[in-house]
């Protein structure tokens, strides 16, 4: 078995700094960025810490392989040449998947086909059978074709990791928890998390909720399960030992002072019961009330939101209100910081302030900026 496992974290587009910065601080120095992931090396260890900690990637992959494939002949041997066995044993379900971008291979469906087979060969010399059963642990692969180079993966994950177990209910277009997360961190919130934070269209309450997560240091998946939790190379000791130590390294003597306000009192349902479910009931305050008349308490607090979109006929107007709103809180709190999210092109104008920094993010498939307005930083004591 290899020592050294050649590790992808795929990001969001925009996130893959992030992502990387994330890796950066969880002490992997060898981080190589590109569109849509962050590449690195670990061990078996690293797939259960990096599944448990990582907010703001989607997923883990193994790197199994890479090498130029512009025939059917070229991606079925070099599939073959990959060590299948060292993964899936006799009994694992393999499913294939794929993508497929500027290359000749083209066809998705063929080249799914091709990888299945000749996995299913490379494993029939390992086991001696002409018939797997497929009824064991889950290996998910991928097949991903650019430009003539096919990439082959293993995703350790399963379900996406913006699936953190405690949203059991979403209201219409929700923020992923992944990119909630983002959010926070480009914020510079969590530099001091005691200050006031505050999000006027909470809607799930996915930002608070992430927020508390961040300042509590509690690692996102410590609550949800992977597929590379039931294969035998992955021994359970390792997934309890790097749980145990996350467990370990949760801050919960930080005092809290988070809220979310939304228009919608159905909103508000479903934020005070995930809240409850990711273990706040207490420490977040969820309030019924327009975006509109919200006036935040304290000094040197945060404001980050994930306004209305306007894309409903006659909602633009109320959404120009509402950033218009925003822009006159932040001329009435000098210390707070500001941040929205939203594909408004005249936001900047109806907020009356060009922001300090504009990134652009991508909201589900909805292009956005991502508009931040610093404050000061409180006071070292």
């Amino acid at each position: 078995m290899p020592g050294q496992l050649n590790l992808i974290a795929t990001a969001p587009m925009g996130l893959e700094a992030v992502v990387a910065r994330e890796l950066n601080e969880l002490g992997y120095r060898d981080t190589v960025v590109e569109n849509g992931r962050v590449n690195f090396t670990g061990d078996y260890i690293d797939i259960c810490k990096c599944n448990l900690w990582l907010r703001t990637s989607d997923r883990i992959l193994i790197k199994m392989g890479e090498f130029t494939a512009q025939t059917f002949d070229e991606l079925f041997e070099g599939t073959k040449a990959l060590p299948w066995e060292d993964w899936i044993p006799a009994d694992g379900e393999f499913p294939v998947e794929g993508r497929s971008h500027k290359s000749q291979l083209s066809s998705v469906p063929a080249c799914q086909g091709i990888v299945k087979k000749a996995i299913v060969e490379k494993l029939k010399l390992s086991y001696d059978t002409e018939w797997f059963e497929e009824t064991g642990p889950r290996y998910v692969i991928e097949i991903i074709l650019l430009n003539d180079k096919a990439l082959l993966t293993l995703d350790t994950t399963g379900p996406a990791l913006h699936k953190r177990g405690y949203r059991k209910h979403a209201t219409e277009a929700p923020l992923k928890e992944t990119m909630a997360a983002a959010l926070i961190l480009l914020s510079r919130w969590n530099q001091n998390p005691s200050r006031p934070f505050y999000d006027p269209c909470c809607g799930s309450g996915t930002l608070p909720i992430e927020a508390a997560m961040i300042a509590w240091n509690i690692a996102p998946g410590l609550r949800r399960t992977f597929n590379s939790e039931s294969w035998p190379v992955l021994p359970e000791a390792l997934w309890q030992q790097v749980r145990e130590e996350a467990y370990d390294a949760v801050t919960d003597d930080i005092p809290l002072n988070i809220t979310g306000s939304d228009i919608d009192p159905e909103a508000i349902e479903i934020s005070i019961a995930s809240a409850k479910a990711a273990g706040f009931s207490k420490e977040i305050k969820f309030l019924q009330a327009p975006a509109i008349q919200i006036q935040p308490q304290g000094d040197y607090g945060c404001l980050i939101t994930n306004p209305p979109y306007g894309e409903r006929i006659g909602e633009e107007k109320e959404v120009r209100k509402l950033i218009a709103h925003l822009g006159r809180l932040s001329a009435e709190l000098p210390t707070w910081s500001f941040f929205a999210i939203s594909p408004t092109e005249r936001f900047e104008e109806i907020f009356h302030r060009k922001a300090d920094k504009r990134r652009k993010l991508f909201n589900g498939r909805i292009e956005c900026q991502y508009y931040q307005y610093f404050g000061p930083l409180p006071p070292r004591h």
